[in-house]
């Protein structure tokens, strides 16, 4: 059973609890194109999941059968090692993934929004297939695929709700359990929590090794990352650093720093590619978040079209095995040009609105295979009906919007 699939519901319920306790309070912690972009990133991220997930189990359990060292059984006991062992070698994962430039590249989605809310827990890299590797030795150790998988949602299942601005501190409970406080560090920007409290679960680990970072009153953390995505597109989002070490290898002179610039610590830079193609980054004195202007109308189109495609998307996670080929990548496709479709939206791109009626377009052909249930066939058709009208009123708005070229006399 996919504990993370049937957590799903309760993160949406949650995510929608403390919306209504931001309007009820007046906080400032949500913007739709941001949650947007988080939430699109956490659906590739799924699929992505759905789509390879036989691979890492497959590793783990040929670990396990060939050259286990021990026979652990599934005793409580048992259990109880795996979750704490589990995190332990989370956190060198997550480490690993701050300090070298590839696995950065795969993890920076988790960190690129600019907000720290409920929905950013769900901003996930859809290219992180390979970190399985971290936890191969507790194959090793004679760990049941089944107890490791388990405890591997637990573990992901339980950092939700520390990514939130609604909770302060917690007293003792810090010196032990990450929390939304000591997390918030991590999400920071600022110099002084730059590459601390990497913890899953538990902060003891940075406690130990040297990277725990309390949440300062005098220096309250600024989200997000200091070589900003500045994009709603969560396909942008996930391959903005892969792209940038891509042409620094292209452009170097030097070979040796073309293979090794993978490997090398997060943020380095071949000199004469740093030189000839210098990177701006954030200054946080007079940092601005990144921000568009679109149509209200817009931004519900944009919701609504969310919501469709993650109905899909959850679809997709249940009945995989049973699609055909055909319509399994069809419905991948239509969730990626969804995602990226909707994110050229919210960036008020000039071909947004073409590639929008041609997404609700295929929406409504896809809304005809099989074997996609009948309340879904309906689902498809009412959302095409329901939200083609916003998103006209909001396309001729933001026209009208525009600044119109000056005549010239």
């Amino acid at each position: 059973m996919d504990l993370i699939l049937y957590s799903v519901p309760i993160f949406f319920l949650l995510i929608i609890m403390e919306i209504v306790a931001e309007k009820w309070l007046g906080t400032k912690f949500y913007r739709v194109a941001d949650s947007l972009t988080s939430l699109a990133t956490g659906t590739i991220n799924q699929l992505v999941n759905v789509s390879s997930r036989l691979i890492p189990f497959t590793v783990y359990a040929l670990f396990y059968e060939h050259i286990a060292l021990f026979e652990l059984g599934n005793g409580p006991l048992v259990w109880l090692a795996a979750f704490i062992l589990f995190d332990f070698f989370y956190y060198w994962n997550h480490r690993l993934g701050h300090e070298m430039n590839i696995l950065w590249a795969a993890h920076v989605v988790h960190h690129s929004s600019e907000e720290y809310n409920l929905t950013t827990a769900l901003r996930q890299t859809g290219t992180g297939i390979l970190s399985f590797i971290f936890y191969l030795p507790m194959a090793l150790m004679g760990f049941d695929p089944l107890i490791a998988l388990t405890v591997g949602a637990l573990n992901l299942i339980y950092q939700f709700w520390v990514h939130t601005q609604h909770i302060g501190k917690l007293g003792w409970y810090e010196w032990f359990f990450v929390t939304p406080s000591n997390h918030r560090g991590h999400h920071a920007q600022n110099t002084v929590y730059i590459d601390r409290n990497y913890g899953g679960v538990f902060i003891i680990w940075d406690r130990l090794f040297g990277s725990y970072q309390e949440e300062l009153e005098h220096d309250p953390p600024v989200f997000g990352i200091r070589g900003a995505v500045k994009s709603w597109n969560p396909l942008w989002v996930n391959m903005q650093i892969y792209n940038q070490l891509f042409w620094d290898a292209v452009h170097t002179k030097n070979v040796w720093h073309k293979l090794t610039i993978w490997f090398r610590r997060t943020g380095w830079r071949p000199p004469d590619v740093e030189e000839k193609f210098p990177l701006a980054k954030n200054e946080l004195a007079s940092f601005v978040k990144y921000q568009t202007h679109v149509h209200s109308a817009l931004k519900v189109h944009g919701v609504l079209q969310y919501i469709t495609t993650a109905i899909i998307g959850v679809v997709y996670s249940l009945s995989a095995p049973l699609l055909s080929l055909s319509q399994g990548l069809s419905l991948i496709v239509f969730i990626l040009l969804s995602c990226f479709s909707v994110g050229a939206l919210l960036e008020s791109r000039h071909y947004a609105g073409v590639l929008e009626w041609l997404r609700l377009a295929v929406l409504f052909s896809i809304s005809l295979l099989s074997p996609i249930p009948l309340w879904l066939v309906l689902t498809l058709c009412l959302s095409c009906v329901v939200t083609a009208p916003f998103l006209f009123w909001g396309r001729f708005q933001q026209n009208r919007m525009r600044p119109q070229p000056k005549q010239v006399t």
